[in-house]
C-alpha cells in the first residue's frame, strides 16, 4: 500500500532577509526555522532544504542497505551514514557524498562496498534524486 508523507513551510518576506519554518506534518516531530543565510552561509540553528535532503537521502540509504545485507545473509550490526548535499549559489545542488561505515559481521570489505553501490543505486530516495551526482564512499568499522 502506498503512503503519502506531508510537510509544508512558512515564508515570510522575500529571498535574501525572510525567514521561514518547516513543519513536519506527517510525525508531528518538530517545527524548524529556515532562511536564506542558513541555506547560502553558516546554519546558525536553522536548517536548510540540503540538510533536510542529506537526512532523507541518509535514512532511506540506510534501510536499503540494511536489507540488502540482510537478504544476502549478513544483517548488520550498526550502519553509521552520512549525507553531505553540495549546495550552491546561482547553480543549486552539485552533489550528494554518502559516507556509510559498517559493522558486518561475516562479510569482508568488497563484498560491503559491493552492498553499498547496490543500495546506493535502487534506494527510492537515490532514484528520486537522479539528477545529481550521487558519489559513496564505504569501510567496515
Amino acid at each position: 500500500m502506498a503512503t503519502t508523507r506531508q510537510a509544508h513551510t512558512v515564508w515570510e518576506g522575500n529571498l535574501l532577509e525572510g525567514k521561514g519554518v518547516v513543519t513536519l506534518d506527517s510525525s508531528g516531530v518538530g517545527e524548524f526555522p529556515v532562511s536564506w543565510p542558513s541555506r547560502a552561509e553558516q546554519a546558525n540553528g536553522k536548517t536548510s532544504p540540503e540538510e533536510l535532503i542529506g537526512a532523507a537521502h541518509s535514512s532511506c540509504f540506510s534501510m536499503a542497505l540494511s536489507h540488502g545485507l540482510a537478504g544476502a545473509g549478513t544483517p548488520p550490526t550498526r550502519l553509521h551514514t552520512k549525507a553531505e548535499v553540495t549546495f550552491q549559489p546561482g547553480t543549486g545542488i552539485t552533489g550528494i557524498h554518502l559516507t556509510v561505515e559498517g559493522q558486518v559481521p561475516g562479510l569482508d570489505e568488497a563484498g560491503f562496498v559491493k552492498a553499498a553501490e547496490d543500495a546506493k543505486a535502487n534506494c527510492p530516495v537515490s532514484q528520486a534524486l537522479s539528477g545529481t551526482t550521487i558519489t559513496l564512499t564505504a569501510t567496515l568499522a
